[in-house]
């Protein structure tokens, strides 16, 4: 069994960054595709970015694409998320999640929540305008 736990989450004024960070457990994740999702209030779980294993693919919504970074140093079994130039519709609970699969083939597959097996509990963004 995987255990996820994310943190870095906060309060942070628009226009600001924030990193986020996930931190594996109870095996090592560095055969494991990585990915962020969040989910505001009344809405549904979406995408927001994903890694490969090694680092060399990754993937990253329409919506966070040149702010966002995903990053892993599996050396420390932990994959990064920072967030640069946030935005009020940034405001979420950000998840971290993992697949054993450790290849990104689409943005079609690798989006899907469906895909990964393992995930976090969560951590809040707050985006103030």
């Amino acid at each position: 069994q995987v255990q996820l736990v994310e943190s870095g989450g906060g309060l942070v004024q628009a226009g600001g960054s924030l990193r986020l960070s996930c931190a594996a457990s109870g095996r090592t994740v560095t055969n494991y595709a990585m990915a962020w999702f969040r989910q505001a209030p009344g809405k549904e779980r979406e995408f927001v970015a994903a890694i490969s294993w090694g680092g060399s693919s990754t993937l990253y919504a329409d919506s966070v694409k040149g702010r966002f970074a995903i990053s892993r140093d599996n050396a420390k079994n932990t994959v990064y998320l920072q967030m640069n130039s946030l935005k009020p519709e940034d405001t979420a609970v950000y998840y971290c999640a993992a697949d054993r699969r450790g290849t990104l083939i689409s943005y079609a597959r690798g989006s899907q929540a469906g895909k990964y097996e393992y995930w976090g509990q969560g951590t809040q963004v707050t985006v103030s305008s």
